[in-house]
């Protein structure tokens, strides 16, 4: 077998020290893939098979002590050795170097310990290692590509499970317990999915997110990003963001800002992917990404559990929904306080008995959101917005079924309105840590003979449309300035969790 040279692991103390040689030993691994990789293109067969790993970090401790119980991450669970293998250093230097900092400090106040580096025996799969805008294997003959499954390793779905985040993980006898939720291969995958659904690299996505299920939303976002980047850098609007990104990778930089290598490589895709991906950008990642998710909880799960292994620090759902109380009025907002889970697409991998629960951080944001866009407070306040529970259902006609089922279940959730999405996203947000709400508005109410009807639709949205927008990203805003320290909270974590946020 053709393998890049060995490389002795090392130990470390200096996290920034840990991180380059996670670099030096990713960048000897793809390195070697890639040359292999295009002597084979050019019609040199190595007479062996060609491989390369992935680096790994480990770390071994023999106490559970650690410096604050107070924090939700940062630690690992108890004495024992854990580790977890590592992909994309230049994408995810900044966390992966948080990380570190927060094993070495939290766990060496009573006895110091190290991170061990180096190189462990899982494969790169070879479509793993091409660069953004490599297409080699469309050069070659099809017999010549059936060969490359003879060659090189090819992506292996049992090291691609979600067993980690799910909780049903169990390490053999003598195999290291896990320090991240996802596996380097967990992670390239989702990374190569995300550029085919959203149509951009995984390298514009910030670290809050909207998620919408309308076009309306979208074209919003685009006319505010171009807005923002019409602004001087010192202008309130301006608020940090550098660039805005649109599917086909298409940077509009601020103005006054010079372009930047690989800005010119973007182009008008020929059709908009199937949930295209717009990206307002801070030069720290702390910016806003928006997703149309489309009609439907399988889309809804499909997109979070990609943008998962970002490992953002919020997501949001904006989107329409049927207002289940007469009381409501259309354009009111519904604040998500639970969810009915009828989506069933995650039934498999969270249970329907696990609660997903609010999050006071996030509530508290949107709601302040809400009175700061509306100028409204207290009990005007109340007039506009809704906290409820919110029904998610994977039947888009549920009121055409019979004996009125659904109402009957609806009524005894105390359910105040019902879509297609927000329990999923809430749900998956759950499964995977990352901190989550629901801000609604009120488009139809069927249950009192008020259907969508396309000449109030598309009055409703013009009404509504960029006021629930600029809340979202207020939110959003709101959140980023509460640090993540406070954000990420201690209700998401289990008892025998992951020291990697």
């Amino acid at each position: 077998m053709s393998s890049r040279p060995f490389a002795a692991p090392q130990q470390f103390t200096d996290p920034a020290a840990a991180l380059a040689q996670v670099q030096a030993l990713y960048d000897g691994s793809i390195r070697h893939l890639r040359e292999s990789l295009q002597r084979f293109v050019e019609g040199d067969t190595p007479a062996e098979h060609v491989r390369a790993c992935y680096p790994y970090v480990r770390i071994q401790t023999e106490t559970v002590a650690r410096a604050d119980s107070r924090l939700s991450y940062g630690f690992v669970a108890g004495p024992g050795v854990f580790e977890t293998t590592l992909t994309r250093p230049d994408l995810f230097a900044r966390y992966y170097l948080e990380q570190f900092r927060l094993l070495l400090n939290n766990h060496g106040q009573h006895k110091p310990v190290q991170l061990e580096v180096g190189l462990s025996a899982q494969p790169i799969p070879i479509h793993f290692s091409f660069a953004e805008h490599d297409h080699i294997e469309g050069s070659m003959a099809a017999e010549r590509r059936l060969l490359m499954r003879d060659v090189f390793d090819l992506p292996d779905l049992a090291a691609m499970d979600d067993g980690i985040p799910n909780g049903t993980f169990e390490p053999a006898p003598g195999e290291a317990q896990p320090l991240a939720l996802f596996t380097a291969p967990r992670v390239d995958y989702s990374l190569q999915r995300l550029r085919h659904y959203t149509g951009t690299s995984p390298e514009h996505f910030q670290n809050f997110v909207l998620f919408t299920n309308y076009q309306f939303y979208i074209d919003e976002f685009v006319r505010l990003g171009h807005d923002i980047m019409r602004q001087p850098a010192d202008s309130q609007q301006a608020n940090g963001y550098i660039a805005f990104v649109e599917p086909g990778n298409i940077v509009t930089r601020r103005v006054g800002q010079a372009m930047q290598a690989g800005d010119a490589l973007g182009s008008q895709p020929p059709r908009l992917p199937q949930m295209p991906g717009y990206h307002l950008i801070r030069a720290d990642g702390s910016g806003i990404s928006m997703v149309n998710i489309g009609v439907g909880p399988a889309n809804a799960k499909t997109i979070t559990d990609h943008i998962a292994v970002l490992r953002p620090h919020a997501w949001l759902m904006l989107g329409h929904c049927a207002g289940l109380r007469n009381t409501q009025q259309l354009g009111d907002y519904v604040l998500a306080h639970g969810y009915v889970r009828e989506d069933h697409v995650l039934d498999e991998d969270l249970p329907l008995w696990v609660p997903i629960p609010p999050l006071a951080e996030v509530q508290v944001a949107i709601e302040q959101a809400v009175a700061d866009v509306t100028q409204l407070q207290g009990h005007d306040l109340k007039r506009v917005m809704r906290t409820g529970t919110v029904a998610s259902t994977d039947n888009r006609n549920w009121e055409l079924l019979p004996q009125r089922t659904p109402e009957r279940r609806f009524s005894q959730s105390r359910a105040v309105a019902l879509d297609m999405e927000s329990a999923t996203i809430a749900a998956n947000g759950f499964r995977f840590r990352v901190p989550y709400g629901t801000l609604l508005c009120v488009s139809d109410k069927p249950m009192h003979g008020e259907i969508k009807l396309p000449g109030m639709a598309n009055q409703f949205y013009r009404e509504r449309v960029d006021q629930h927008l600029r809340i979202g990203v207020r939110a959003l805003e709101l959140l980023r300035a509460l640090g993540t320290d406070k954000l990420h909270s201690r209700k998401l974590r289990s008892f025998a969790e992951v020291a990697f946020q």
